[in-house]
């Protein structure tokens, strides 16, 4: 048993120690889980249905396809549903009316003697007359007209003719206009007939014109083979393509299976299992770009900023927690009842910026809304529903930008307000760009889960974060915002029992913040682990010359190497007491490494006087050396907030030397070697430590005592 449990515990050591394991182990288990909670989303149900069967269920289509089929058929019955069309001959118009015009024009000038007779009789008679005008018309006409139509003409009197000839010329006009075709010249030969029937003219005058009428109503609209494709061809273009919606329902729960059903069911691949292979592929490509992004995300995190294996648990853990959320809010949600924008989402961005930081929360929450794309798509294959991930991705990024500064958990809860007015501005711009007419009644409601969604997120940041705070042992703001409280337990016995050791804190507290706020490194961590680093004075506070107020130094009365071993004892007493109080694991580590493995000079020196075989060693702390940037700057502060107490005289010129002096000690000594300062940031720290201390050293104006005023009189 006991060999399993150090087998099991150098595994655990191994996993937690090795980088490169804990991101793709990390990487690989998030997208699993993207990966097994989206697959229903893309994976088609297929069906053994036969023909002529009753369907067992309610059959929609997985996909958006064209129904070629369909489409075929209805172009038939439009193009076979196109009347021929005719072109009318403006010259067969033309010709016609043109030997009306001659008869009467020749009519006229026989009647009225304008013509040129070959002999100078005269045209006296009828017979005489028509015969002349007959030598006049055209040949074919003269064929399909009698002579009886001209004599009646000759017989009746101008006027009649004027008015025959009128009626006529209209009759033809009107019957040309529309077309005539050669199955409805009867029909038009009749029309014209009724229309000269219905005139004033006399009856026997009426039906002398008949054979002139009907010689005159010919043919003038024929077939055209180019309009006619024309027409055909637009009927065609006409005809938009049949498409088969994804989500359209394909056949009713008990409807008969019919030949139409049965082929729109296999078209759209419902019959064919091999189909699903695609969407699957497409699902494993999605996730694993994600993977590989989040892989060189987290790398980035792990090589330039804190970022341990915790924090990249609870990136986990919050990703099983969003992605589980919207699938089971996903089962309830419909096309009527978009529930998708009641989805707490912003909750998990929240988390992420206060437990990780901003950036890692921004990168997550462009995937979290990539996946919610595709987990809100109703189970289409193909399908992302984009108005769920705009959402997810405004709601989230509207927590992150509000949430700036995180003082307290009402930070929280005005970024949950500001969040809610993103939502319901975000879920009216959908309803704006929508064609469909909606009523105040709709936005209302509709905002009103937009706001529902925040205040759920905000509810839920404030109840989960202490639970990821102590479950984790994650350092968040928060956090350290309620460990810097004076009415803390551990700084209210440090203030009872080691009340100069407290005040030496808070100046150290002062002096690390600025620095780290000069550099980029974390302030408030500073300041709060310099509240706490040395926590273990107050094991033996007056073996501490800061507590000696009033009172005799026992160093005085004990030996060198006795004193040192109490002195280079408080950091571990710091780190244990902390421990005990489950202080998170940054304050810790920092109290331990405050004072490096520096050596005890006034002691040291004190025992090399006595005797010259003294173990430097013995004089050292114990470490570790500074591992960051908070632990380096709280260990150059520490010193120098002792040095400059001790100055009898601190004058700007006095501060400066022991600023520099330390400075230069730590970087011979090695003590920063571990941490990763550079020169430069060294250089802003050491100006912004030497502009705090000037301020709180700065000369004072000497008031008078009253015996001195007394003696002035």
């Amino acid at each position: 048993m006991k060999k399993f449990w150090l087998i099991k515990q150098k595994f655990v050591s191994f996993f937690q120690y090795n980088n490169l394991i804990q991101l793709v182990t990390a990487c690989f288990f998030i997208i699993s889980i993207f990966f097994v909670v989206s697959f229903q989303n893309v994976y088609t149900e297929t069906y053994d249905i036969e023909k002529f069967s009753t369907a067992k269920e309610t059959i929609r289509s997985p996909i958006t396809i064209e129904n070629s089929k369909e489409t075929e058929r209805r172009i038939r019955e439009v193009v076979q549903a196109v009347e021929d069309h005719f072109e009318i001959s403006e010259e067969v118009t033309e010709e016609q009316i043109t030997y009306i015009n001659e008869v009467f024009e020749a009519v006229d000038k026989i009647e009225t003697g304008n013509i040129e007779l070959e002999e100078e009789k005269p045209l006296t008679s009828v017979s005489d007359k028509v015969a002349y005008l007959e030598n006049l018309v055209h040949d074919e006409l003269l064929f399909e007209v009698g002579t009886e139509t001209f004599r009646a003409l000759f017989q009746a009197t101008n006027e009649e003719r004027v008015l025959a000839k009128e009626l006529i010329t209209t009759a033809l006009y009107d019957a040309y206009y529309h077309g005539i075709k050669v199955e409805e010249v009867d029909q038009a030969i009749r029309t014209a007939k009724q229309k000269l029937t219905y005139s004033t003219l006399d009856n026997s005058f009426v039906q002398a014109l008949h054979p002139l009428l009907v010689f005159s109503i010919q043919p003038n609209s024929f077939f055209s083979a180019d309009q006619t494709n024309e027409a055909q061809q637009q009927a065609r273009n006409s005809v938009e393509p049949v498409m088969i919606r994804a989500g359209e329902v394909i056949v009713e729960e008990g409807q008969l299976i019919t030949n139409e059903i049965y082929e729109e069911l296999e078209l759209t691949g419902l019959l064919n299992e091999e189909r699903n292979i695609y969407p699957t592929v497409g699902l494993l490509m999605l996730v694993t770009l994600i993977g590989l992004f989040l892989f060189f995300e987290l790398r980035h995190h792990m090589k330039y900023s804190d970022f341990h294996f915790r924090k990249l648990m609870a990136v986990s853990v919050l990703s099983i927690f969003i992605v589980l959320m919207m699938k089971v809010v996903s089962l309830y949600t419909t096309s009527v009842n978009p529930l998708y924008l009641v989805t707490p989402v912003a909750t998990v961005s929240m988390l992420l910026k206060i437990l990780v930081n901003e950036r890692m929360a921004i990168v997550m929450s462009l995937f979290y809304s990539v996946i919610g794309s595709v987990i809100f798509n109703a189970n289409i294959p193909g399908l992302l529903n984009m108005e769920a991930g705009i959402f997810i991705m405004f709601s989230q990024l509207a927590s992150i930008f509000f949430l700036s500064v995180i003082k307290d958990r009402g930070s929280i809860i005005k970024s949950g307000l500001a969040t809610s007015i993103i939502n319901m501005v975000t879920i009216c711009l959908f309803l704006f760009l929508s064609f469909e007419k909606y009523s105040w009644l709709d936005y209302l409601s509709l905002s009103g889960y937009g706001f529902l969604s925040a205040i759920i997120s905000t509810v839920l940041t404030i109840g989960m974060l202490p639970f990821f705070e102590s479950g984790l042992r994650i350092l968040s703001d928060t956090k350290l915002l309620a460990l810097s409280s004076p009415n803390q337990p551990l700084l209210r016995k440090l203030l009872i029992e080691a009340p100069g050791t407290y005040h030496h804190s808070i100046m150290v507290a002062n002096l690390s913040e600025a620095s780290c706020e000069a550099i980029g490194a974390n302030g408030l961590l500073a300041r709060v682990a310099a509240y706490y680093h040395d926590l273990g004075k107050t094991v033996r506070p007056h073996y501490f010359i800061e507590n000696q107020m009033g009172m005799k130094n026992p160093h005085d009365y004990l030996d060198p190497h006795q004193s040192a071993e109490i002195i280079l004892q408080h950091p571990a007493d710091s780190a244990k007491l902390l421990k005990k109080e489950k202080i998170p694991n940054e304050i810790i580590e920092i109290a331990m490494q405050h004072h490096g493995t520096t050596l005890l000079k006034y002691f040291y020196f004190k025992a090399k006087d006595r005797s010259d075989k003294v173990n430097e060693e013995a004089f050292r702390y114990e470490g570790p050396k500074p591992k960051s940037k908070e632990a380096a700057v709280v260990s150059i502060c520490d010193s120098i907030e002792a040095a400059a107490r001790s100055l009898a005289n601190p004058t700007q010129e006095e501060i400066e030397k022991v600023v520099s002096s330390i400075f230069e000690d730590r970087l011979l000594d090695g003590q920063l070697n571990d941490s990763t300062l550079t020169f430069k940031e060294l250089e802003q720290m050491k100006l912004v430590i030497c502009e705090t201390l000037k301020g709180i050293y700065h000369s004072r104006i000497q008031y008078p005592k009253e015996s001195n005023m007394k003696e002035a009189k």
